[in-house]
């Protein structure tokens, strides 16, 4: 049944404000009412209307709480609250390979303090390399397309282009120079407490003096090289995203929801309490008073 409907949904093409606006919102109204009103009805009609409301949302609370630690804990959420992944983002691009005109101190000195990227970092910059680098064009009819490619758009190809040099420089947290393990700079704290972390990414015009396609049919294809001229050198900053934050903002929240539900329990046990014991004292004084006023048997 669950399929049909599917096939029936992607079926329609006129979609209007009734689907799927209207119909959405409808939807998710009516679930909320049955999950949460379901309960509450059962129990209302169990404990009274306003117990029934406080432990309902105790309980509630409490179940959203676990599901916010699984959002948590789960390395990679699927359709849950998350926030940006971390990602590689051009932040400057150096003509010549003049690196003493980049804007951050850090990159300026990369040949001195920095340190070659490792295979799988260099495979995620190339990735990034790519998505700032090539101008982006209408796979079909190659056209490219005005105002479409990257922040620093130069090359049509990925094969235009070569990488020569993959440098890093900079990351870790702030407490790494004491040699402290606390987690690489307290990343459970604020993302502000990472030093930044940056990428050179020298790269160079392919020669194109002999085309792949006037090799000789079986023969191997020559290895692209540098073309002579200028090396183009893109910086690029590792953004740590905020994957986690709304998770943990959600588990805050819910927390103090249950912390004020529970506490609001907590009061109407002590009034309970508190009133029960003043009836039985009004008990006692009126025992203690009749048996003072009743006369004693000559």
């Amino acid at each position: 049944m669950h399929t049909l409907t599917v096939i029936a949904a992607e079926g329609i093409k006129n979609r209007d404000l009734w689907y799927p606006t209207i119909l959405g919102v409808l939807v998710v109204v009516a679930a909320v009412a049955l999950f949460c009103g379901t309960p509450y009805l059962l129990l209302a009609t169990n404990m009274g209307a306003r117990l029934g409301f406080l432990v309902a949302t105790a309980c509630l609370s409490g179940l959203l709480i676990l599901i916010s630690l699984l959002w948590l804990t789960n390395p990679s959420p699927v359709n849950t609250l998350k926030g940006r992944i971390p990602a590689w983002v051009a932040v400057q691009s150096i003509a010549n390979g003049d690196l003493a005109k980049a804007n951050a101190a850090a990159v300026r000195d990369v040949d001195r303090s920095g340190r070659i990227a490792s295979e799988e970092d260099a495979t995620n910059l190339k990735a990034a390399v790519d998505l700032n680098l090539i101008v982006n064009k209408n796979e079909l009819t190659g056209e490219v397309l005005s105002g479409a490619g990257g922040k620093f758009a130069t090359y049509t190809a990925a094969t235009d282009y070569l990488v020569t040099k993959n440098q890093e420089t900079g990351g870790g947290g702030l407490f790494s120079q004491f040699k402290v393990n606390f987690g690489d700079g307290w990343p459970w704290v604020h993302v502000s407490l990472h030093k930044p972390l940056y990428a050179v990414v020298t790269t160079c015009k392919v020669d194109a003096s002999v085309a792949p396609d006037q090799v000789p049919y079986g023969a191997k294809p020559p290895v692209p090289k540098c073309a002579p001229g200028e090396r183009q050198v893109l910086v690029l900053e590792r953004d740590l995203g905020s994957l986690r934050v709304p998770p943990f903002v959600a588990f805050i929240a819910f927390s103090l929801l249950f912390g004020l539900t529970l506490l609001s329990l907590h009061w109407r046990e002590r009034d309970l309490q508190e009133q029960a014991a003043r009836v039985a004292s009004e008990a006692d004084a009126i025992t203690a008073a009749a048996a003072e006023s009743t006369p004693e048997p000559v």
